[in-house]
């Protein structure tokens, strides 16, 4: 399966990096984020990449460009007047990254309609280029092919962060507690299976893909929610940017599922 990744909104919500750079590019440690979702597919045998750029496409497109010379050591011979270089290949990723330029103002589901032609008639991943976890894709992928809809996203509960209150209708309060992960909401972390059906759901340009195509989708009962249940974390803000960066410097990063 191919897999595609969502990377062309502005990230207005951490600027104090995006005016420079799309939000996927924003590094964690080494590496973009970008570069951290991947490396969750790959290690998992997905290694086909169509990455939705629109904000500052070019920058992804360069990176992927110079990828080696950014990944690798690399001597350059000043002495010589035809620039030589040689690049000293620690690692190869076996990947295939295609960058499509899917426009500036698109909307989300726009621009998965816009990378069809790189799909064809076959199932796809889809996720979004600001979270990682730790997903264990090929008991995403059974769940998905059990369900027999045309399309599965993944959620995920994020518990409460305050005390909870229960009190019964009339409103006297029936016990005063600490949080529970069972009183958090269930929400789309992305991390998708889509049968290529799901294109015929998206109509223009401007149609969202979550509330135009997946609200849809549920309309027809043709989605499917698999629970993920280990680790994910997005990077909306630059707390959450500074919180990933702790973890990835920590013993045991929870979304680094690949070796070195």
């Amino acid at each position: 399966m191919k897999v595609v990744i969502l990377a062309g909104g502005f990230g207005t919500r951490i600027s104090e990096e995006s005016h420079l750079k799309p939000k996927p590019m924003i590094e964690i440690g080494e590496f973009p984020i970008l570069i951290h979702i991947m490396k969750i597919y790959a290690s998992q045998g997905f290694n086909d990449f169509i990455i939705c750029a629109g904000y500052k496409q070019q920058v992804i497109k360069e990176y992927f460009a110079h990828y080696y010379l950014y990944t690798n050591d690399v001597t350059f011979n000043l002495a010589s007047f035809s620039n030589e270089r040689e690049i000293h290949k620690k690692s190869k990723d076996g990947w295939k990254v295609t960058v499509v330029d899917t426009g500036l103002h698109t909307q989300t589901g726009g621009r998965i309609k816009k990378i069809k032609e790189y799909i064809g008639n076959e199932p796809f991943l889809l996720t979004y280029g600001d979270a990682v976890g730790d997903i264990n894709l090929a008991h995403l992928i059974e769940n998905h092919r059990k369900s027999g809809k045309l399309a599965t996203i993944s959620v995920y509960n994020f518990g409460q962060s305050k005390g909870v209150i229960d009190f019964d209708k009339d409103g006297t309060v029936l016990s005063f507690r600490e949080k529970s992960d069972d009183d958090g909401d269930l929400i789309n972390i992305g991390y998708m299976v889509l049968e290529p059906q799901v294109f015929d759901y998206i109509h223009d340009d401007v149609t969202p893909f979550e509330s135009g195509a997946l609200s849809e989708l549920c309309q027809n009962k043709q989605m499917n929610a698999y629970i993920h249940r280990g680790f994910w974390q997005c990077m909306d803000t630059l707390r959450e940017k500074e919180k990933l960066e702790k973890l990835w410097y920590s013993t045991n990063c929870p979304w680094k599922i690949w070796e070195d």
